[in-house]
C-alpha cells in the first residue's frame, strides 16, 4: 500500500472524528428507542439490540478518544499505544454484549414467553439496515487507508450491529406473522457465534499489538 500523505493522513483522521461522532449520536438515539419499546413490547432481541446500541456507544467513544488521542500528526509510539488500548476496549464491548444476549435469550426459552409484536421495532431494525451497513464500510475503509486497526475493528462491530438489524427483523417478524414465540430469543443467540468470533479477533490484534510494541 501507498504512504499516506499528511494532507490525506489528516483528511482521514477529520473523517474518522466525523463517523465516530455520528456512531455515538445515531446509537444513542437508537438505544433509547429500542430498549423503551423492547421493554413494552416484551421483546428479548429488542432489548438485545438496544444493549448493543448503548455497547456500540462505548466502542464509538473508544474510538473518537483513540482519534483524538492519537491526532494526525502523533509519533508512532504515540499512534501505537493508542490503537492497543482502543482494541482492548473494544474486544470488552463485544463480550459484554455476548454476556448480555446469552442471559436474556436463555431466560426467553426456559420461561417459554413470546414478545407482543412491535412496529417500532421493525421499523427501528429496518432504518438500522440501511443505515449501520453504509457506516460500517466507511469506518472500515476509513481503518484500512490510516492503518488503523482499531478503527477496522469498530467496523467490524457496526457491522455486528447490522447483523443484529437482520436477526431483530426476523425474530420479530416471524412472531408477529406465525406466532412463533422461540423466534425472538433464537434470533438473538443467533448474534452469539459473530460476536464471541469478533471478540476474539479484536483481543488477538490487541495482544499482537503489544508484542509489537515491546
Amino acid at each position: 500500500m501507498a504512504a499516506v500523505t499528511p494532507a490525506r493522513r489528516e483528511e482521514l483522521h477529520r473523517r474518522g472524528v466525523r463517523l465516530e461522532v455520528f456512531t455515538i449520536s445515531w446509537n444513542v438515539i437508537e438505544a433509547f428507542v429500542a430498549i423503551g419499546a423492547g421493554l413494552i413490547a416484551g421483546s428479548v432481541a429488542l432489548v438485545g439490540f438496544g444493549a448493543d446500541s448503548g455497547i456500540e456507544v462505548i466502542s464509538a467513544v473508544t474510538l473518537l478518544w483513540r482519534l483524538l488521542k492519537a491526532g494526525p500528526k502523533a509519533s508512532a509510539e504515540e499512534t501505537g499505544a493508542a490503537e492497543k488500548r482502543a482494541l482492548y476496549l473494544v474486544a470488552a464491548t463485544f463480550f459484554l454484549l455476548s454476556a448480555y444476549i446469552a442471559y436474556e435469550a436463555v431466560g426467553a426459552l426456559l420461561t417459554r414467553e413470546g414478545p407482543d409484536g412491535s412496529t417500532v421495532g421493525l421499523a427501528l431494525a429496518g432504518i438500522s439496515l440501511l443505515v449501520m451497513p453504509a457506516l460500517a464500510y466507511l469506518k472500515g475503509r476509513t481503518g484500512r487507508e490510516m492503518g488503523s486497526e482499531a478503527l477496522r475493528a469498530d467496523a467490524a462491530e457496526t457491522w455486528v450491529c447490522s447483523y443484529l438489524s437482520l436477526a431483530l427483523l426476523l425474530g420479530v417478524g416471524l412472531y408477529a406473522a406465525f406466532g412463533w414465540w422461540w423466534a425472538d430469543p433464537a434470533g438473538a443467540l443467533a448474534m452469539l457465534p459473530v460476536i464471541l468470533w469478533q471478540g476474539w479477533e479484536t483481543l488477538g490484534e490487541a495482544r499482537e499489538g503489544g508484542e509489537n510494541t515491546k
